[in-house]
């Protein structure tokens, strides 16, 4: 059974997580993120959930904290954005690296300087590699979803990595939307507790994090690497699961449009769902548009996303974070190899940043980019490669 209530992308976080049958909260407080942890320490000091919340001095400290809990076999949550998750660099590698199936919250902010409170994906694009997977959600509801699905992704005796699920800071976690919430006894029915593989017990001494020379190193990170793959198959195994429980369906990636597009938007979060509505509205007008929207960034789901291209002839590439100095921008670098791996580099191309620092992006900028790709499709050309789409000269 399910109820409807309205939540905020922040709110939803945090419900789901409440759900989730956490053992262990560490947290620091950062805008726009903190209102998840804030209502979770509410749900623990009200006894809603039988959780540790560990109040900690800083973000890089509250994945500390997490690695530690994880390592006791723990089920365990974080959340941060912007300047936090830039804090919590170093420690996101040790995370992947010593396996830990940690789950984190990060409602995404443009990096300083100068000083910005508002929502692009810089902070996430700029730890992109750091071994996590990384999720972007388009609206609350998703937000709430993936959550409950990632806790049972990462614990996979299969893949043992931690996951980020994203939403556009302000946009999402503070916009409040129709949320269908699952009943806690159903989330524990899809979501039984967690069953480590290792665990440092005090009765049976381990080595952790050990040092590791160059005898060694390229094997642990080979194993990383193969982790990452197979989680390919988990995700879409528990995407699967969750549908058959709610109706719900989910996969690496979604795509509108696709069967006989002409011309495509690539983009992640909110924005897909903008970009949605201005492709109906135009395919309502006759032309052949069509809008992909990765779930999963991370692992890069490339062959989903051949698939989805088709026979479109042009990609229209949307990054909300700037590569300085590179060709394309992260999202775009991505997909541009993924055409050539695949063969497919006949297709056009071009990236359009939007969106930083919180700048909206409307239907009118996005009706543009469809009418550009549009134009490249029938002419073969493709007048810039890289565009700042709403930036005053």
């Amino acid at each position: 059974m399910a109820k409807v209530i309205g939540l905020t992308g922040n709110e939803a976080i945090a419900y789901a997580v409440k759900q989730c049958d956490v053992d262990v909260i560490a947290a620091y407080p950062i805008t726009p993120q903190t209102i998840m942890v804030e209502l979770l320490s509410e749900y623990v000091y009200n006894g809603e959930i039988n959780a540790e919340f560990v109040c900690v001095e800083s973000e890089h400290s509250a994945t500390s904290a997490c690695v530690g809990a994880s390592l006791t076999g723990a089920r365990v949550f974080t959340a941060t954005a912007s300047q936090g998750l830039a804090l919590m660099h170093e420690m996101l590698y040790i995370a992947s690296g010593l396996r830990c199936p940690i789950v984190m919250g990060v409602a995404n902010r443009a990096l300083s300087a100068p000083l910005n409170i508002h929502g692009d994906h810089s902070d996430m694009m700029g730890s992109r590699d750091c071994g996590w997977m990384q999720v972007y959600a388009e609206n609350a509801q998703e937000a709430y979803d993936w959550i409950i699905q990632s806790f049972k992704i990462a614990e996979d005796p299969r893949v043992l990595l931690p996951i980020s699920v994203n939403i556009d800071g302000f946009i999402l976690s503070h916009s409040m939307e129709r949320v269908e919430v699952l009943e806690d006894e159903d989330v524990s029915r899809f979501l039984p507790p967690r069953k480590p593989v290792i665990t440092i017990d005090p009765a049976k001494p381990i080595t952790v994090g050990a040092l590791c020379l160059p005898d060694y190193y390229f094997e642990m990170k080979r194993q990383q690497v193969h982790a990452l793959n197979e989680s390919y198959n988990v995700i879409r195994e528990v995407n699967k699961d969750f549908e058959s429980f709610t109706g719900r369906r989910y996969d690496l990636l979604e795509t509108y449009g696709m069967s006989d597009a002409e011309a495509a938007i690539i983009s992640l979060g909110s924005t897909a769902g903008t970009a949605k509505a201005v492709a109906m509205d135009l395919r309502d007008e006759g032309k052949k548009v069509g809008v992909i929207k990765p779930w999963v960034y991370r692992p890069f789901p490339d062959e989903d996303l051949i698939k989805a291209v088709g026979d479109a002839e042009t990609l229209a590439v949307l990054d909300r974070a700037c590569s300085f100095g590179a060709p394309f921008n992260a999202l775009c670098s991505d997909v541009v190899a993924a055409l050539y791996r695949y063969g497919k580099s006949s297709v056009k191309v071009f990236n359009c940043v939007y969106g930083l620092g919180g700048r909206d992006i409307t239907p009118t900028d996005i009706r543009a980019i469809f009418n550009e790709a549009l134009e490249a499709a029938k002419t073969g050309i493709v007048k810039e490669q890289l565009k700042f789409i709403g930036v005053r000269e």
